[in-house]
């Protein structure tokens, strides 16, 4: 980090986004320039990088380095950019259809290769771009242009993805709550490895509407479940509900009920390597359970561009020569005049 200087959101602006008016893209866009700020890391230490559709324009206005590449691929480019550049910090953007389609190789093997980026998955489930096919994320029976009498598949739980291909880090936001999207873009950046963080989102002309019962500050306050680490799982405009083990399950209960008390309720520990009850939590869905949002997986493990480093300078040390030049001079030589 940069701790000689004091950014401001304003370092990291560049241009003028070219998003349809309402789209989730706006908001998120903002929170990330806020959050970039408030990490202190220099634009020019700093690199986003996208492949292709709605949300992949986004390195366009970003005042760093940035990229947009080739549908599906922005795993594939962040993870040479990394391991090219240890000290660079890595954003990498990416929709439902770029990120889990197209690009569902690279994510999971990014992933499982815990390679230090951050990757950004903007979910509006719904391909943007291209004019409105369903995407890997709709739901079953989802009407559209692709998909006419309702898709007959089951869709990709982003987190499920995350966790099968090993993740340490998995966290989840609403667009529309710049709090919430700030504080898991800082706990990313800060976390050493790949960072996956879902970003709930609006398209308002194609799937308008799709995570409409938390998009709202009110709908949030009802439907979601902010979860912190070694606090207990409390939700509700007045927290007057919590979260239970019940056999291998959650189950979600009301305080003040059945001699219920805050001790009962589960205490969150997102650094526990076991993530059964993680993946649970990231896995719930209304209208029986709430939402989770917030940093819900954080564990710290060897990353992929440290141990390539490592294993170079090893290596290395070992060898008779280490350039060119020094290799030519390890046999005989000689000199034509």
């Amino acid at each position: 980090m940069d701790n000689n200087n004091t950014y401001t959101a304003k370092d990291f602006k560049k241009g003028q986004p070219r998003w349809c008016p309402g789209c989730g893209d706006h908001f998120f866009l903002a929170s990330l320039h806020k959050a970039m700020a408030e990490l202190g890391i220099a634009p020019w230490q700093t690199a986003v990088i996208s492949g292709i559709g709605c949300s992949s324009r986004l390195p366009y206005y970003m005042n760093t380095y940035a990229m947009q590449t080739i549908h599906g691929r922005a795993a594939a480019i962040s993870t040479g950019a990394k391991v090219a550049n240890p000290d660079l910090t890595v954003w990498q953007i990416s929709g439902d259809g770029d990120g889990l389609a197209i690009g569902g190789n690279h994510f999971i093997h990014a992933v499982r290769r815990n390679i230090d980026i951050n990757m950004i998955l903007l979910n509006n489930r719904i391909y943007g771009l291209t004019k409105g096919q369903y995407s890997p994320t709709s739901p079953r029976g989802f009407v559209s242009k692709s998909s006419p009498y309702g898709t007959v598949e089951d869709p990709f739980h982003p987190a499920e993805l995350c966790f099968g291909a090993r993740g340490r880090f998995f966290a989840r936001a609403v667009a529309t709550d710049a709090p919430g999207t700030v504080e898991i873009l800082k706990a990313a950046a800060l976390h050493k490895g790949a960072a996956v963080c879902e970003i709930l989102q609006n398209c308002v002309i194609f799937n308008n509407g799709t995570h409409e019962s938390v998009y709202t500050k009110e709908g949030r306050a009802k439907h979601a479940i902010y979860l912190e680490h070694g606090k207990p799982m409390l939700f509700g405009e007045n927290h007057e509900y919590g979260l239970m083990q019940e056999g291998f399950g959650l189950k979600v209960v009301k305080l003040g009920e059945n001699g219920v008390t805050e001790k009962d309720i589960l205490i969150h520990d997102a650094h526990c390597m076991d993530n059964t009850l993680q993946l649970k939590l990231a896995l719930m869905e209304g209208p029986d359970f709430p939402i989770a949002l917030g940093v819900i997986r954080d564990v710290s493990e060897p990353t992929y561009d440290e141990a390539v480093h490592a294993q170079i300078e090893e290596v290395s040390a070992k060898k008779k020569y280490h350039n060119f030049e020094e290799l030519l001079e390890t046999n005989d030589t000689w000199e034509v005049k």
